[in-house]
């Protein structure tokens, strides 16, 4: 064990942040690396212990993290969108999650062997999913967006409902099981949460309109929302445990459907924050295991629960829930198979754990080996299985990475073309009907709308597009789309024409932070590509092979070409851009913008040998 906290905290911090990387690196589950690492870090290699060498710090650290964690997954509960789909949710999280903890806990006790008492404890417990392992594999795994809303909502919204049906289940066991059968206990647990919700709601309320109202600068935003959840989960927690997660759930859901123009900055920056909190929480809870609770982790009784949970629990419940809604049968067997458990079960079971210990159910102290089983078993199956079974189901919308073209004009719609022809997915989009002209005639994918429009945010599904292209006549509004989208792209991912000379509206010295990078060559604005497709220009494939390196077809291109970007084998695409050098493999295609005299000496070649085939059948004699 580490005697130095501060050297612990850094070996917390990179064993999470490492195992994010790792995960993106290799595309895999980020949750399934994290309590690898964990687990080396803690009883394996005993290297450290967080929850012992923390103290009383522990808990107090993790329950703030899961709340910040939580409220930022809220923020991202729009109302709008689920329309179509309100109807399957309320099931799940209602019927699904009711017929989820009956199932459960019958379960827990006739398979894992526990008392009643402790079998409804856990059983409401687990009917959670949660945002800490819900949301990474949604943002791995790249599903349609129907089944992915459904599990992001459903993974939000029944994190409290579990913990607090954990909390009912025990209070119900306590009047029942106590000496003084009183229900003022039960009546105040009710009105706790009710009491909870309300908080949630006046904080949301609250913070918003002293958002709107000029109250609190820019700069102070960010932190002003974090103590105010800070404040809202540890007021309500103090009444009653674990309403805290059903307070700022309420929270962030009033703050996400309050329309604050300032919460899209804020969302980006807490996404942030709560990746950083994921990981390291993670990594704590799964170090401070001990070495007898993983040997229990493998008794044939808890092995033999955590399979029924996977493979009847969570289908049957679910199935039943969704009967007669519009969901199919595709969207209910991902549905019914992806629930993974995460931070909250973890965090609340130890809570429950002593708790019952305490009121005499001895075999309470099998519930931390029961929950670590069924996090890692559940992570591990549902991270390495959700990818494959959305292809499956086709339910993914994985294949060649997308490009979103904004701005349609005869240069984008050449663009749009070649990368149909390269079964690139694509689309053009653009608010004018009358521009998007070209693009029908050309019978290329497009969008009318305003792409930073919030109705387009919700109609538009962005999920098959991983790089962006700003190419309007308007440089400064160019920097704008790319800059807004950077979050949800990547800078690498986010392109933009450079500064044009006489149609652009002359900005030319933006920020260099702003917006992404110009694409092409700086000397290469929109205006002299729109000039060459006009004049004759052609857009040209070349195959680079074993043969026909790409030195050679550096070597022997025209003088005038522009080059565009190079197709990888893999699917992939490279820009060419002044900051990185780009080069070609067997294999991979380079498209670039050439000049017309190749194509028409072309022409002209073919035109002059099917002259002199004629004249040669028209005269056999010569």
């Amino acid at each position: 064990m580490s005697d130095s906290l501060l050297f612990e905290f850094m070996i917390i911090g990179l064993l999470g942040l490492g195992s994010q990387w790792l995960s993106w690196r290799f595309r895999m589950p980020a949750i399934v690396v994290m309590s690898i690492a964990g687990l080396l870090a803690g009883p394996i290699l005993g290297i450290m212990n967080p929850e012992q060498d923390f103290g009383e710090l522990f808990q107090p650290l993790v329950s703030v993290a899961v709340a910040i964690i939580l409220f930022e997954g809220s923020l991202n509960l729009h109302f709008k969108d689920i329309r179509g789909l309100g109807g399957p949710v309320f099931r799940i999280v209602t019927i699904g999650a009711f017929l989820s903890w009956i199932f459960g806990s019958l379960a827990a006790h006739y398979v894992a062997g526990l008392s009643w008492a402790v079998a409804f404890v856990i059983g409401g417990l687990f009917i959670v999913t949660g945002p800490t392992v819900i949301l990474p594999l949604l943002r791995q795994s790249k599903l349609k967006p129907r089944p992915a809303k459904i599990l992001k909502w459903e993974g939000i919204i029944v994190d409290p409902i579990g913990a607090l049906l954990a909390v009912f289940a025990f209070e119900i066991i306590v009047f029942i099981t106590g000496e003084n059968n009183d229900i003022t206990s039960l009546l105040f647990f009710f009105l706790a949460s009710i009491f909870a919700v309300l908080l949630g709601w006046g904080c949301g309320k609250g913070i918003g309109w002293m958002f709107e109202s000029g109250y609190i600068p820019e700069f102070l935003k960010s932190p002003a929302v974090f103590v105010v959840v800070i404040a809202c989960f540890t007021i309500s927690d103090e009444i009653t445990h674990e309403t805290g997660l059903l307070a700022v759930t309420a929270m962030g859901m009033t703050l996400a459907n309050m329309r604050i123009s300032s919460i899209q900055d804020m969302r980006h920056f807490k996404e942030n924050i709560s990746i950083l909190l994921i990981s390291t929480i993670f990594v704590m809870l799964t170090a401070s295991l001990t070495r007898e609770t993983l040997i229990q982790v493998f008794n044939f009784e808890i092995i033999g629960y955590v399979l029924l949970m996977l493979f009847i629990v969570r289908p049957l419940s679910i199935l039943l829930s969704t009967i007669k809604t519009d969901l199919s049968k595709s969207e209910k067997l991902l549905v019914g198979w992806i629930a993974p458990r995460g931070i909250v079960a973890l965090t609340v079971s130890g809570y429950f754990a002593s708790v019952l210990y305490d009121e005499g159910f001895e075999d309470a102290a099998l519930v931390t080996s029961i929950t670590f089983a069924l996090v890692f078993f559940t992570v591990v199956a549902h991270g390495f299985s959700i990818g494959w079974l959305a292809k499956k189901l086709n339910l993914s919308a994985e294949g060649r990475p997308g490009v979103m073209i904004i701005g349609s004009n005869s240069f984008t719609v050449a663009l749009a073309k070649i990368f149909a022809e390269l079964k690139v997915p694509s689309v053009l989009v653009d608010s004018s009907w009358e521009r998007l002209g070209k693009a029908r005639r050309a019978g290329i994918s497009f969008h009318r709308g305003e792409i930073l429009s919030e109705q387009t945010d919700y109609r538009f599904d962005m999920t098959p597009y991983e790089y962006l292209i700003s190419a309007t006549e308007f440089d400064s509004y160019n920097a704008l789309v790319s800059t807004t989208f950077v979050p949800e792209f990547g800078r690498s991912n986010v392109f933009k024409l450079s500064i044009q000379s006489e149609i652009g509206d002359h900005v030319e010295d933006l920020d260099p932070t702003i917006g992404g990078r110009v694409l092409f060559s700086e000397r290469v604005s929109l205006e002299d590509l729109i000039n060459k497709i006009e004049g004759g220009y052609v857009l040209r494939k070349t195959n680079i092979t074993g043969q026909y390196k790409y030195e050679r077809y550096l070597q022997e291109r025209e003088e005038d070409t522009t080059l565009l970007f190079i197709l990888k084998a893999s699917g992939k695409i490279d820009y060419y851009t002044e900051e990185i050098k780009r080069k070609a493999e067997p294999g991979d295609t380079v498209v670039s913008l050439t000049p017309p005299s190749k194509e028409f000496n072309k022409i002209k070649a073919k035109i002059d040998d099917q002259k002199n085939s004629q004249s040669v059948t028209a005269n056999p004699e010569t």
